[in-house]
């Protein structure tokens, strides 16, 4: 299902969202925290070079990100996954045809207080931490503290991400705290010796300290070749393919640039292209 509408909607070339046809010196984006800085970058260079075009940013999370997109209130969903089935199907019988343009790919972070001596964790270990199995920074070579896990509402990518590729199936323990944002869960564990929590690639600072995961520590070379495990694609999704020559178009196609490279790395993403 997905890769046939993928597909048709590419071959759509000439098809531009509602909200671009309204306006088209004005662009919305909304969806998901982790692509929003890279989609603010993109917008304060486009209307740099585009006085007469305005791009707007909203971070209400991936999910909202696609219903803004099927109710045509955006022009760009952001998004930290893959759009679900129920989500295309609900576009396509709105008449709205997704189109995904990868941007970037990022590494989920596994971050821990700077004071915390644990630098390396297992999936399984990580899993079992936020499973309730292991409770104690102890069990896995830390001081003697209780666990505080550190999570994302249910409506992120970037806790969908979580769950598909480190809970596999596995329940998240009800003690987990959450929270709406990366940056909230960086700023909780920065604060908090005895935390544990997971963000986008874009957000680990100094303030917080990355763990290892199998051995292998997150960073631009281990995400690109992919042997970081827990990985994924970043996308903007639009309304058909955009008309080629209209800001829309402009703007969703700024990761193929030299400078759309520079600003996803300058945030601390991996980009799709390399020049």
């Amino acid at each position: 299902m997905r890769r046939f509408i993928v597909f048709l909607v590419s071959a759509a070339l000439g098809m531009v969202s509602p909200v671009a046809m309204a306006a088209e010196t004005r662009i919305v984006v909304d969806g998901s925290t982790t692509v929003g800085p890279i989609a603010k970058q993109f917008a304060q260079y486009y209307m740099s070079k585009h006085p007469d075009v305005n791009v707007t940013v909203s971070e209400s999370g991936s999910g909202n990100g696609a219903k803004s997109l099927v109710n045509g209130t955006c022009d760009a969903a952001s998004m930290s996954r893959f759009m679900k089935d129920n989500e295309f199907q609900a576009a396509v019988a709105k008449g709205v045809m997704p189109v995904a343009h990868v941007v970037a790919v990022d590494g989920l972070a596994v971050i821990v207080h700077p004071s915390n001596r644990v630098k390396d964790l297992s999936l399984a270990q990580f899993r079992d931490i936020y499973e309730g199995k292991i409770k104690n920074w102890s069990e896995v070579g830390g001081p003697s503290l209780s666990i505080v896990k550190v999570g994302r509402d249910t409506n992120s990518g970037t806790y969908e991400t979580f769950e598909s590729l480190v809970m596999q199936g596995a329940r998240v323990s009800g003690d987990t705290e959450t929270t709406g944002s990366n940056g909230a869960v960086r700023a909780r564990v920065q604060s908090t010796p005895a935390s544990i929590g997971y963000v986008g690639l874009g957000f680990v600072d100094r303030t917080v300290k990355p763990l290892a995961v199998n051995g292998i520590v997150p960073n631009r070379e281990t995400v690109a070749s992919g042997v970081y495990p827990i990985a994924r694609p970043l996308f903007l999704f639009t309304n058909g393919y955009p008309k080629l020559g209209t800001p829309l178009h402009g703007f969703v196609t700024l990761y193929l640039s030299e400078k759309g490279q520079e600003i996803i790395e300058a945030i601390g993403f991996v980009p799709v292209t390399d020049y």
